[in-house]
């Protein structure tokens, strides 16, 4: 029996804005996607998620949704929605959109409708409302604090020209948080789903997955740095202790939701999915997300947490395949998106780099970037031949490194913005992509500017320099995806085998052996015949460090 094609498929991220820009504005489209889906079917991958492109202000990236089931001017049409799936569908890629249903935009008709409204109003109650707290609710209901930096509550004027009651936003003040208990809201999603579903898209990626509710009374966070604003996952930086009394992530009734959207999915032919950002801890926990009714798929974050050293990826590694696989689920594996320093960047730091902290002009002790691109070009090759379903983002495949001198006046992230530049935030890894050597966009567009600027060094990076090059970062992730496939390792088994050194991964997967040298120095192979290595080796059969090979088994 042939397995279901999200338990294997590598899945590609597309960023709409900095991927490929059709009509000159300086912002990727819709068609600047569709007129490059020949770049994913060359490169190898089976489908092609789609970050944000719906109505939108466009103060978050498009994660502030004023209309779920329409595509926002500055991506184009409902009609280049549909182009972008039935061509996808054409080259046999799948099409997966993301879903945002934690929050809306401040610009939603329904919030613009609570603001008109009284407390207490139905209104009101599709958000999350609260009286302030002191003598005239003059302080924000609880602790809570962004996500984002600054508080998790705003204030509003009621109509009548008075301070009035408080609403709740996990992330900016322009994306107030929905109440998920509330029948309204989930009709809502429902239609929003079905409308989606019917126009032929093959899954969704669902944004905070581990947000929607929050614990009833929505209670003070009682930790000594309770003040202090909290990562994405609510947890990586504030310990397990901690973390466990996060409010407002990861709450049992989730699962509710997910049970029903499943039954939905499932009413629809081929093999539609739901796939989860749900920042968990301990990975143990995010088996509830993808047990047998409710996600097909989770991000695996804690492996791209992992540092590159042999002894934790293999921990991960090993929790990961068991996490998942005691509910039936594919394990995912991902190293870069949309949220993160760039792994070619980011797996080099020699400092803690909080997720969605980001990096910048004033940062100290960057990492050589030749070196950088090594250990990164290793933990791709060592991530892609695990057995599962691994996430590529936009632009890694050409060894893009993290943009790091963004102007600041250029910087448009809200965690720059609510933090006063004291987080850079995320947009080093959201710069459009370099898709020719000349021109003064590298062929993002045929227009002189983008929305982000791009570094000059890019030319050298870009694809059609890349595509006819043996040795470059494009060819080896199109070499290492063919063989992925032809040898079938999505859903091969993993079989750990003797390493020479504390710093080495050895494993077999079907026809392949890995050899992962996470270490400085070299490391004699066995005498088999290479398949693929991630950087040159030294002489025959020696590993350099921060290099993967593949052996014939």
């Amino acid at each position: 029996m042939q397995a279901e094609w999200w338990r294997h498929a590598v899945i590609y991220q597309v960023y709409p804005r900095s991927f490929a820009d059709s009509n000159g504005d300086g912002i990727g489209d819709i068609a600047g996607i569709t007129a490059r889906l020949d770049h994913l079917v060359d490169l190898g991958v089976d489908a092609v998620w789609v970050s944000p492109f719906f109505a939108s202000p466009q103060r978050d990236g498009g994660y502030d949704v004023s209309d779920y089931c329409d595509v926002d001017p500055v991506f184009g049409t409902l009609a280049n929605a549909d182009e972008l799936i039935r061509t996808a569908h054409s080259k046999d890629l799948r099409v997966i959109f993301d879903l945002v249903p934690n929050h809306s935009s401040s610009e939603h008709p329904w919030f613009r409708e609570a603001l008109r409204s009284a407390p207490g109003s139905p209104a009101r109650g599709r958000y999350i409302f609260r009286d302030g707290r002191g003598e005239l609710g003059e302080l924000p209901p609880n602790n809570w604090q962004s996500v984002f930096g600054g508080p998790m509550w705003t204030r509003v004027v009621e109509p009548d020209g008075t301070p009035g009651q408080w609403y709740l936003h996990i992330f900016d003040s322009c994306q107030p948080d929905f109440d998920w208990t509330n029948p309204d809201v989930h009709e809502l999603f429902r239609d929003v789903l079905r409308f989606w579903l019917d126009r032929g898209v093959d899954g969704f990626r669902v944004d905070v997955a581990h947000g929607l509710m929050k614990q009833p009374g929505l209670p003070d966070i009682t930790a000594p740095d309770a003040h202090r604003p909290l990562p994405v996952t609510g947890m990586a930086d504030v310990g397990m202790e901690t973390a466990s009394q996060v409010p407002f992530w990861g709450q049992d009734t989730v699962h509710g939701i997910y049970r029903d959207w499943r039954q939905l999915v499932d009413s629809y032919p081929g093999e539609r999915i739901l796939v989860a950002e749900a920042w968990v801890d301990p990975i143990a926990r995010l088996a509830d997300w993808v047990r047998p009714d409710e996600m097909h798929q989770a991000f695996n974050f804690a492996y791209l947490e992992t540092p590159w050293a042999a002894g934790e990826l293999k921990q991960v590694i090993d929790t990961s395949l068991t996490t998942f696989g005691s509910v039936g689920a594919p394990s995912t594996w991902v190293l870069s998106n949309h949220d993160v320093v760039r792994h070619s960047t980011r797996l080099a730091l020699t400092f803690h780099n909080p997720q969605g902290h980001g990096i910048g002009p004033a940062t100290k002790n960057l990492p050589e970037p030749a070196a950088a691109l090594q250990r990164a070009r290793a933990a791709t090759a060592l991530m892609l031949a695990l057995p599962g379903s691994s996430y590529l983002y936009q632009g890694e495949e050409l060894g893009l490194p993290e943009a790091i001198d963004i102007p600041d006046h250029a910087r448009q992230d809200p965690t720059w913005l609510r933090t006063n530049g004291e987080r850079y935030g995320r947009e080093g890894c959201r710069v459009p992509l370099p898709w020719t050597a000349d021109g003064e966009t590298y062929g993002f567009n045929q227009a002189a500017e983008s929305w982000l600027p791009q570094p000059s060094h890019w030319s050298d990076l870009a694809r059609d320099k890349q595509r006819d090059d043996e040795d470059s970062t494009l060819t080896l992730y199109r070499s290492l995806l063919a063989l992925r496939r032809q040898l079938r390792l999505g859903i091969g088994q993993l079989q750990w085998l003797d390493r020479a050194r504390e710093d080495v991964l050895v494993f077999r997967n079907g026809q392949v052996v890995v050899v992962a040298n996470t270490g400085p120095e070299p490391l004699r192979l066995p005498n088999s015949e290479i398949l693929l290595a991630s950087s040159p080796l030294l002489e025959e059969l020696t590993l350099p460090g921060d290099t993967t090979v593949w052996l014939r088994a």
